[in-house]
């Protein structure tokens, strides 16, 4: 279940509260009973596969990125060069 941090626009009162998806929001403080709006922060962002970093960001001129012999270097870093005919 996801963590919901909630703030009171009355008292100020900072709190997190495990809550389903499909759960209402809660509207009332649990501390002084004013009204109470969900906090929206930062995302973890965790990326995961074959690797965001070697496919699309890492430099062009690391070892281990030249095509094998008698390829076009377009298919250096392609799963389809074997059935390609290149």
């Amino acid at each position: 279940m996801p963590t919901y941090e909630y703030k009171c626009s009355d008292c100020g009162h900072n709190f997190e509260i495990f809550q389903a998806m499909s759960d209402e929001p809660l509207k009332k403080c649990d501390n002084c009973g004013g009204d109470v709006r969900k906090v929206f922060g930062n995302a973890g962002i965790i990326f995961k596969g074959s690797g965001f970093y070697v496919n699309d960001y890492r430099n062009k001129g690391a070892s281990g990125d030249s095509p094998a012999p008698g390829r076009p270097e377009a298919c250096a870093g392609c799963s389809n060069s074997n059935s390609c005919g290149n």
